[in-house]
């Protein structure tokens, strides 16, 4: 699966943040490692369980 980043060089700095996963976003010291920051960030977003409360319901969207 692909997702959709933005990454620019701010003074010594990397940042980046992925367009497709609010909440995913990194800061490193070369681009390399800013890519990789990015795919272990949308890794763990992807697979961090969510449990709903029971106040809450849990459905998925079809897009």
């Amino acid at each position: 699966m692909q997702y959709r980043a933005v990454i620019k060089k701010s003074d010594d700095w990397w940042i980046g943040w992925l367009i497709d996963l609010p909440g995913v976003n990194a800061q490193e010291r070369n681009k390399k490692e800013l890519i990789e920051s990015l795919r272990i960030g949308a890794e763990d977003m992807l697979n961090t369980p969510f449990e709903p409360t029971a106040e809450e319901e849990l459905v998925s969207i079809e897009i």
